[in-house]
């Protein structure tokens, strides 16, 4: 990503990215094309950390909560 890209992006949107790297690095880890076929989905914190993340980065931060 160039500067000029990471200017444009917000913080919910570098910490989406960094979400979505740590998610697709435990998929490979776990060899799992989805979190939905690992036996830790429903208690796992990076899973949990990516779904905040991509609710924060569309409401960019603005009140409003968000249960899963």
């Amino acid at each position: 990503m160039s500067q000029t890209e990471n200017l444009e992006k917000d913080k919910w949107d570098l910490a989406l990215d960094d979400n979505i790297l740590k998610l697709k690095e435990c998929q490979n880890k776990m060899q799992v094309a989805s979190c939905l076929d690992c036996d830790k989905c429903f208690e796992c914190d990076i899973r949990e950390n990516y779904v905040k993340s991509v609710y924060e980065s569309m409401s960019k931060g603005s009140g409003g909560g968000f249960e899963f």
